[in-house]
């Protein structure tokens, strides 16, 4: 033993202290709650969901520093997004329709919901073929407010987003829509609709993503936490789960930048307001 402790460089006190007092887990009364929040999700979740969800629903007083010591302790942990190859699918054909300015400006910054929305197509691959979403995500609230998944990026989805959101759309309303310049958005029926419905449009740059970056951001969550890794032996049975974690999105999984809430709450608090 003095061999040991003369090559590790411990003092004989400091192995006698560290026997007498074991180490002691952090917080155990948490443990399921927080293995419950981090199931939520099939590829689970940072230390800062579980953080909100611990404070917003239990009432707990915790640092995220604690949260992710637990996580640690507990051996679970979130996985670092990669750059992958979700970007492939691409909408544009060119200029075939009317075009847009870009209204936004890449100031994605709303202090409400139905001020500033942005949509995109993403595409989703399985050994019995691709599954097409589009949503419709609200830049105040963070919530998806309308959203369809399909075989196909054709117009027959695209109108069915778009029924949807003029049928939650509250009275009054006006917000910008934001998208790329996909040829779906550049359809006589597509401008001519959202005009009649009082929505402004507004449209990237060709080539810059980054203009849409809101938008592009929830495909980057939503493949993390849903579909990384994941098989599904049809396209119903992806849609139908797919459909739950948008639910999941909208009514259960809290924002940092919401304070904690979720989107659901935050709108009612606004509209409430």
């Amino acid at each position: 033993m003095n061999d040991l402790l003369e090559c590790a460089g411990l003092a004989r006190s400091s192995y006698y202290y560290a026997m007498a007092h074991p180490k002691q887990p952090t917080r155990p009364e948490l443990w399921e709650k927080v293995a419950e929040v981090f199931s939520r999700t099939p590829n689970g979740c940072g230390h800062r969901q579980i953080a909100m969800c611990l404070r917003a629903e239990d009432g707990v007083a915790i640092a995220e520093k604690t949260v992710l010591k637990i996580m640690s302790e507990m051996g679970i942990r979130c996985g670092i997004r990669k750059e992958t190859d979700y970007h492939r699918y691409s909408s544009y054909r060119g200029l075939v329709g009317k075009t847009f300015e870009n209204l936004i400006g890449r100031d994605f910054k709303a202090d409400a919901p139905w001020q500033k929305m942005g949509t995109d197509v993403t595409e989703f691959k399985q050994a019995w073929g691709k599954a097409y979403f589009a949503p419709v995500y609200d830049f105040g609230s963070k919530e998806i407010v309308a959203w369809s998944t399909s075989m196909s990026p054709n117009m027959a989805q695209q109108f069915d987003v778009l029924d949807q959101l003029v049928a939650r759309m509250p009275d009054g309303a006006h917000p910008v829509l934001h998208s790329d310049m996909g040829w779906q958005y550049q359809n006589a029926g597509w401008v001519d609709r959202l005009a009649d419905a009082g929505i402004a449009q507004s449209m990237s740059r060709k080539g810059n993503c980054i203009d849409n970056g809101a938008t592009e951001q929830v495909f980057g969550h939503i493949k993390d936490e849903f579909f990384r890794g994941r098989r599904w032996p049809s396209f119903e049975e992806f849609k139908r789960d797919l459909d739950a974690y948008v639910i999941h999105w909208n009514t259960r999984r809290r924002q940092v930048k919401l304070k904690g809430l979720t989107p659901e709450e935050f709108r009612n608090q606004s509209l409430a307001a």
